[in-house]
């Protein structure tokens, strides 16, 4: 194993693969001398200036090292779009549901419409595992505290993410669980549900009854016999819509887990698949990268709004748009934003950008979609799932035990993290740096996700049972 990597020839700079010459591993040190106000290189572009002399061989880091970036910029669309050579999907054994989408699952799900009925929708789940039939791959329930005392966008975005997931293909039946009194009316969700099918959504209102529990498992008695109807058949992986996150990232997440998401994201994406990539903060310094294999102008207009509109709101809050790399990000090797942001965008590998998504909004265009999201991991995992996302990989150097509320997979940056956190990680990334290739562990990582989805195992998240559901929220709380 080398002690240093230089990931672009046109790089200043090299990273540690291990602790060498007095620099960590996943570090940066000096190849050439630099001086005080010259770009730092990696990635083959920029990932800030230097605030002092450096010397050829000398550690690289926050001490000498800040961001480039400002606030508000602007852009002009230069388009370098380089579409994916197209191959025959491969298949999966999932669930076509009715209206034409298609699950990896078939659980049932009770979502609440208010957080005061969460300790309820709890008991009723537990309740209703008796229930549980052939076909069944579980009934779960997704607590969150929103749902009332909320205004505007702040009620809005509560009532786009439960849609979304009543509306989500990995459940079979779900039963929606109101108190009465809140905000989130039942009237109210349903006109941002949309059109749906009566056998397979139902409605409970707690105050309506004597005792909810025993009215909602009569309703999930029904709910879960219209779902045991459903079998695993095959399925074209370009029905496959699967979210693209990071989180706990540190030195070689830019290298080796990231890239290899980005291969399995371009490798789904050729044989007619969609990808969902998210932490628009974790684009800045990275953005116009994404602006070039923008498809269109009109993407292009939409991704640049995407990126001013979220700048905007760390402004409108007084907070510095660009201090954003964690304090575990920093010890794990990365210095600036730019540095975090030419890692995290390797997740959407090389394809073109074919639509930019709203919180909250479906997919709808196959192919790599850009969606609004911050970084925070559980906020934007809840993202990608609601917006449609039926698997959520997940790389990671640090190592989390979060999950969403559909299966989410761990891929470890580094050897050490997938030894020590077996219960946490599913896939090692960290085997790159041992000689293997990109293609030999990107084809093995596209079998584990075909088999995952098909039903064949379950990520570490299922089987420890972390199924975290937490919505966006901007706003007064009354």
């Amino acid at each position: 194993m080398l002690d240093f990597i230089k990931i672009n020839e046109k790089d200043n700079v090299m990273v540690a693969l291990k602790e060498a010459e007095g620099i960590p591993a996943g570090h940066k040190k000096a190849i050439v001398p630099i001086k005080k106000g010259e770009a730092i290189i990696k990635y083959g572009n920029p990932i800030g200036i230097a605030t002092a002399d450096i010397s050829e061989g000398e550690w690289v880091h926050t001490h000498n090292l800040k961001t480039g970036l400002g606030d508000l910029l602007e852009y002009t669309y230069e388009p370098e779009v380089k579409l994916l050579e197209t191959h025959a999907p491969a298949t999966f054994k999932g669930y076509k549901r009715p209206n034409g989408k298609v699950g990896i699952r078939n659980e049932v799900w009770i979502i609440p419409t208010v957080g005061c009925v969460n300790d309820i929708a709890k008991m009723i789940e537990k309740k209703a595992q008796s229930l549980i039939k052939e076909n069944i791959d579980g009934i779960y329930t997704f607590t969150h505290p929103y749902g009332c005392s909320q205004l505007g966008d702040d009620l809005l975005n509560t009532q786009k993410a439960l849609a979304g997931l009543i509306n989500h293909p990995n459940a079979g039946a779900v039963l929606v669980l109101g108190l009465g009194c809140e905000n989130n009316t039942i009237d109210g969700l349903k006109a941002v549900i949309g059109d749906y099918d009566e056998k397979r959504v139902k409605f409970v209102v707690s105050q309506e009854h004597e005792d909810e529990v025993a009215v909602a498992l009569e309703v999930l008695g029904e709910l879960v016999n219209y779902a045991s109807g459903f079998t695993r058949e095959d399925v074209p992986a370009s029905e496959l819509v699967i979210g693209l996150k990071c989180g706990g990232s540190d030195g070689f997440s830019g290298i080796t887990a990231n890239p290899l998401v980005g291969a399995v994201s371009d490798k789904l994406i050729s044989e007619g698949g969609t990808t969902i990539l998210t932490e628009v903060p974790e684009m800045f310094g990275a953005e116009t990268l994404l602006m070039k294999r923008c498809v269109n102008e009109e993407v292009f207009d939409k991704t640049v709004s995407l990126i001013n509109n979220f700048k905007n709101y760390f402004i409108k809050h007084d907070q510095v748009v660009y201090e954003n790399p964690s304090p575990g990000n920093k010890k794990g090797g990365i210095s600036t934003l730019e540095d975090k942001s030419l890692g995290c965008t390797q997740k959407g590998g090389s394809a073109p950008v074919e639509d930019v998504l709203t919180y909250g909004q479906p997919v709808v265009t196959k192919g790599l979609n850009l969606l609004q999201a911050p970084g925070n991991d559980l906020v934007a995992s809840t993202a990608l799932a609601v917006s449609g996302a039926h698997i959520v990989l997940f790389t990671t150097g640090r190592g989390t035990p979060f999950g969403s509320p559909v299966p989410t997979v761990k891929i470890s940056s580094n050897n050490e993290l997938y030894a020590k956190k077996k219960n946490w990680i599913d896939f090692n990334a960290g085997q790159l740096l041992l000689g293997r290739t990109m293609e030999e562990v990107s084809t093995e990582f596209y079998a584990y996700i075909l088999a995952l989805a098909s039903g064949e195992i379950q990520c570490k998240t299922e089987e420890n049972g972390i199924r975290d559901l937490a919505i966006f929220k901007d706003g007064v709380t009354l």
